[in-house]
């Protein structure tokens, strides 16, 4: 697990979340330091500890983009799209033709979904509106992807905050995923590219999802010390 220093690779699995994200953390090194208009979003939940890690090294702030995954009727884990902060919809139109998914369903899905999305961005950020992302770098982080459908469904939302940047960055996710996102971003990131891939979960010894507090921690202590390091408060 971790890196070889003599092939310069990632083996895996990795050994947590945490590792994952230092991990990441070497290859965003350009995008930190003094003076950075950065910001690291993690895709909750398990996205965040990966993102706490890239944040601190890079000494940038974090926060949350919170996405939520459409799932297939009778098939939860497979994405038919997603939908993201700022009310933006991605719908995978493959996956729904070959699941012959109705607009009843499709509709009851993203009822359900959009409710969750509003009570986890109240959960996480405890009352802080969403940040001011207008003119800065986003470096979006998750713990891997499958489809990618969350990921973009975030990358399309920034996009109509007119962003600087879109850094799509993640420990582990499909070759072709990875592609598809280096059309849609600035710059993609994946440590790893393992085929088969099946699921994010095989790539990780340690891969329990996170609690709601342990993310409003990881939050309040990046913000201590950004507080410390002088950075404003991403929210306006």
């Amino acid at each position: 697990m971790g890196f070889d220093p003599q092939t310069g690779e990632v083996e895996l699995p990795f050994a947590d979340r945490r590792e994952a994200g230092r991990l990441l953390a070497s290859r965003l090194e350009a995008y930190g330091g003094s003076g950075s208009q950065a910001v690291v979003l993690g895709l909750p939940r398990g996205g965040v500890p990966v993102a706490f890690e890239v944040a601190q090294a890079l000494r940038v702030p974090l926060d949350v983009y919170v996405v939520r995954k459409l799932g297939a009727p009778g098939q939860a884990e497979l994405a038919m799209g997603a939908i993201a902060t700022g009310g933006i919809t991605i719908l995978n139109q493959r996956v729904m033709d070959e699941l012959a998914v109705s607009d009843r369903q499709l509709q009851s899905a993203l009822a359900a979904e959009t409710a969750e999305l509003l009570r986890r961005e109240t959960a996480y950020r405890q009352g802080r509106p969403p940040p001011a992302l207008a003119g800065r770098t986003a470096i979006l982080v998750d713990d891997g992807l499958a489809t990618g459908s969350t990921m973009r469904a975030a990358i399309a939302s920034l996009r109509a905050q007119r962003v600087r940047q879109v850094i799509a960055a993640v420990p582990v996710a499909p070759r072709e995923t990875c592609i598809e996102l280096e059309r849609e971003t600035d710059a993609a990131i994946c440590l790893a590219t393992p085929q088969p891939f099946l699921a994010v979960g095989q790539w990780y010894e340690e891969f329990a999802p996170p609690a709601e507090e342990e993310i409003r921690e990881l939050l309040r202590r990046n913000a201590t010390e950004m507080a410390e390091l002088g950075h404003r408060p991403l929210s306006p």
